[in-house]
């Protein structure tokens, strides 16, 4: 599924026409190189079309142009970083 994402500092996410949030993948700065991708958030209705994944994928594209390094204390971030070892780089451990 396609969503319009919206970008923002640390924030990513996708509103209905209403406004509600239906998706959302935040990754606040633990420190000048690192950030932490603490939440991930889909809409039940949106569940098992790619949303969680086209969130990650925004969100890494966004710490790599910042040349930053991430902390996954999300569990669904945790899991996809596993499945996805080709961005095991950008990994903080």
């Amino acid at each position: 599924m396609e969503l319009s994402l919206q970008h923002e500092n640390h924030r990513i996410y996708a509103i209905d026409q209403g406004g509600r949030v239906i998706a959302e993948i935040t990754f606040p700065a633990v420190s000048d190189k690192t950030v932490d991708i603490d939440h991930t958030f889909v809409d039940p209705s949106l569940r098992g079309q790619g949303v969680a994944d086209s969130l990650m994928r925004a969100a890494v594209a966004d710490i790599q142009v910042k040349g930053m390094k991430t902390r996954t204390s999300c569990p669904y971030a945790e899991n996809w970083f596993l499945k996805h070892e080709e961005f095991s780089d950008m990994l903080d451990k």
